[in-house]
């Protein structure tokens, strides 16, 4: 059974657990999928409605994109512990004689790679999850708009702690000019999703007032 199928109850559960997954990359996509689905949810309760035809298609086109990517969300949280397994395989490598050290480093590398993946692109997809989210602000049904705000909260989270995740990796990873890149592109989605996620915020607390 995949993580995103076990109730909420048996989730928080095992992310309490002693087990390494879920852990911190799992609640970052689960974090995420949360998010872009409260954003889902105020375009449900704007498409069709009269009072709002005039933003019934921006509505109706973000409805479709926050489903779309809140199934990728809660993939991610797959992908998390499919790259945590691949790490975890190579502590469990041998290390007794210079060969298999030797071994151990490169399997390392080559897993901190796989590791990567999943908090970067989550990365990528809370920067759009936070565009798409801003839409529609000022633009969907005014009743359930603080839904916006923690829409955006929610995602600014999962986008900071997935750098985390990122941030760590790169502390092992030896490459300096695949590490520069990621660091340079890492550090502008992190700046640009914060900052799209403050407007967001703001602008929902003055219209909630």
């Amino acid at each position: 059974m995949t993580y995103y199928d076990l109730s909420v109850k048996e989730f928080v559960e095992k992310l309490g657990s002693g087990d390494p997954t879920p852990g911190g990359g799992g609640s970052s996509a689960l974090n995420a999928a949360l998010g872009i689905a409260l954003t889902k949810m105020v375009t449900e309760f704007t498409v069709g409605k009269k009072r709002y035809a005039e933003h019934n298609e921006l509505n109706e086109r973000v409805l479709k994109e926050a489903e779309d990517l809140m199934n990728k969300f809660l993939q991610g949280i797959e992908d998390d512990r499919q790259a945590f397994d691949e790490v975890g395989k190579v502590y469990a490598m041998p290390r007794g004689t210079e060969e298999e050290k030797e071994a151990r480093r490169v399997a390392m590398q080559e897993a901190t790679l796989v590791a990567l993946k999943p908090p970067f692109d989550l990365m990528e997809l809370c920067v759009e999850a936070l565009k798409v989210t801003e839409e529609i602000v000022g633009k969907s049904n005014p009743n359930v708009a603080s839904d916006v705000g923690v829409a955006a909260v929610q995602l600014k989270g999962a986008l900071q702690s997935s750098w985390v995740s990122v941030v760590v990796n790169l502390g092992i990873l030896k490459d300096e000019d695949l590490k520069a890149q990621y660091q340079e592109r890492g550090e502008a989605l992190l700046a640009e999703g914060s900052e799209i996620a403050e407007r967001v915020y703001e602008a929902i607390i003055e219209q909630v007032k």
